[in-house]
């Protein structure tokens, strides 16, 4: 490609509401366009990045014998009110009404219509395993694009789904795709920690992040300074410390005028917070919700609905709460009847708690579970932070922020047992088939890259995904010689499967050098005339300030030898 035909602009100064460095570079370097909140055009440049990811990632795919297919955007709404999905995932489905008048969506992901896929092709356990995937374009309505391409509204994705007969099988196949993920994200030159996660809106028993590490993340990792665990800090958990164990005192009531907070009271009855319990009123279409926790510890609200099997609640406001005879900052589990009750486990982790008494003003002391109040479901709802424990081990939790690169999940019969799609097994019983899913969001993978791959002159792209992998720049277009050498170089090089862009342009050197920086073409090959006189070419890495001269019978070996470094 020659620069004087390409079509494209590099521009000085970024957009004033690009925050991110991905973001900043990829609209600076001519990458992206937006043309809507989160929606944006791929220029040739970010095309061709963009097409060499697909590409490593077919690649890795198609060496675990995954085979590729293509599933609609555009479906029926009618799957999705076959899963269950239709009204619960969230953002809420971009819908629209055919001519047909048949209600249709846009799908924000696709494993509705593979299960169907499945259904129809799946007869006997002799057509199992195996993997699907694809390459395909969604569309979810968030409410808060940001990031340029890390948080998008439309984006494309590999998406894949393993098909098996038995747990075995599923595990198999999921550490199969984890392996090749691995190989995916070190091809594209970043690094990335394996994360447990939840599974959100696509469900499913276990899942695992890949995140790349970076303070402009928007996504919180708790990591073991011992390096033995890793997790979203939605699904993290932590050793929880028990109280010491007191001999079981009688209950009473305090007046407290005024306390209204967990520190308020800890101050004014010279305790803990460990030796309180918190009480939080929560709302749901379905029904109120009193959550109990120590004192000490925050509810994980990701925990909490996944407890509740993925019923959005809130909580209740202060009129809410006032019309159930309750009064904000005094609320108890204790003699409160009609409401569905769940607890954290630390509330059994210790005895004589103070809590509210369920009237302005006055608080309980040595109230104890089980003898002074019960709970209708008690687990692990507590969000943990750094400087906890680790469970089960000595560690201490840490803090960072990070970029979700890619997503897998073991769905088990989650879509398989409500659509329908089972096998017959050796003896003509009918099992509905495990299935696992795996993500990789192809536009925020390079986002991710640029993020981690840049300094303040531009990008650094790695050679597996650069849009070009050299650049050959002639200085003195108008001497014969440069002009002669360069060409015959870049139709050589070209001719041995190098990405070649040439800049015939006629901008000064500094402004080329620049844009080549800020593009971050991985090899720049200058021609000078006084160097030709000397049968050398100059050759700088764009990760490096050093330059090396060449000779003129070594430069396709050296660019060869450069270019396999991948």
């Amino acid at each position: 490609m020659r620069s004087s035909n390409l079509f494209s602009k590099t521009l000085r100064e970024a957009p004033s509401d690009a925050e991110t460095i991905s973001h900043q570079l990829l609209i600076r370097s001519g990458f992206i366009q937006q043309i809507a909140s989160g929606i944006f055009s791929l220029l040739p440049l970010g095309n061709r990045s963009i097409s060499k990811i697909r590409n490593i990632i077919r690649e890795e795919m198609n060496n675990i014998g995954a085979q590729e297919v293509n599933l609609p955007v555009v479906q029926p709404r009618d799957i999705w009110e076959e899963s269950g999905r239709a009204n619960s995932f969230s953002p809420p489905l971009a819908s629209f009404i055919d001519r047909r008048e048949r209600q249709m969506v846009l799908a924000p992901t696709h494993e509705e219509a593979v299960t169907i896929m499945a259904r129809a092709n799946v007869k006997s356990y002799k057509d199992l395993p195996f993997i699907l995937y694809q390459i395909q374009t969604k569309f979810r309505d968030e409410p808060r694009p940001r990031g340029g391409l890390l948080r998008v509204r439309e984006f494309e994705m590999k998406d894949a789904y393993s098909f098996d007969i038995d747990e075995e099988g599923l595990d198999k196949n999921y550490n199969f795709v984890i392996n090749a993920y691995k190989n995916i994200f070190n091809r594209c030159g970043i690094k990335v920690e394996i994360v447990e996660a939840d599974s959100g809106g696509i469900g499913g028993k276990d899942s695992n992040e890949f995140v790349m590490l970076t303070d402009s993340g928007e996504d919180i990792i708790l990591l073991s300074d011992r390096g033995d665990y890793a997790a979203n800090i939605e699904k993290a958990v932590f050793e929880k410390e028990p109280n010491s164990n007191e001999e079981i005192l009688d209950i009473s009531e305090i007046y407290t005028p005024n306390i209204k907070s967990i520190q308020e009271l800890s101050i004014d009855q010279n305790i803990s917070k460990s030796k309180t319990l918190k009480s939080l009123l929560y709302s749901s279409e379905e029904k109120e919700i009193l959550v109990v926790i120590r004192g000490d510890y925050d509810v994980n609200e990701t925990k909490l609905r996944n407890l509740l099997g993925g019923i959005e609640v809130r909580l209740s406001n202060e009129k809410e709460i006032k019309s159930m005879g309750l009064d904000l900052g005094f609320i108890s589990p204790v003699g409160l009847e009609g409401v569905f009750i769940i607890a954290d486990d630390s509330i059994s982790m210790g005895s004589n708690f103070f809590t509210g008494a369920n009237k302005e003003n006055y608080h309980l002391k040595n109230v104890n579970f089980h003898r002074d109040f019960k709970a209708d479901i008690v687990a692990d709802i507590a969000e943990a932070k750094k400087g906890y424990k680790v469970k089960g081990s000595e560690g201490i939790l840490l803090e960072k922020k990070g970029i979700e690169v890619g997503h897998v999940f073991k769905l088990g019969t989650t879509y398989s047992k409500k659509m329908g799609a089972k096998y017959t097994d050796q003896d003509s019983n009918s099992i509905d088939i495990l299935m696992g899913c795996y993500g990789i969001g192809i536009g925020r993978l390079l986002a991710a890259i640029v993020e981690s791959n840049s300094d303040s002159k531009g990008m650094i792209l790695p050679i597996s995904i650069a849009p070009f992998q050299v650049c050959i720049v002639p200085i003195g277009k108008d001497n014969k010689k440069v002009n002669d050498y360069s060409e015959k170089l870049y139709i050589s090089l070209r001719n041995k499967g190098i990405d070649v862009l040439f800049n015939d342009t006629d901008d000064p050197p500094g402004v080329k050098f620049n844009d080549l920086d800020l593009i971050g073409i991985p090899i720049r090959i200058v021609i000078g005339e006084r160097n030709l006189k000397n049968r050398l070419v100059e050759i700088k890495l764009r990760n490096s300030q050093d330059f090396s001269l060449i000779s003129l019978e070594d430069v396709e070996n050296e660019i060869l030898k450069l270019t396999s470094e991948k």
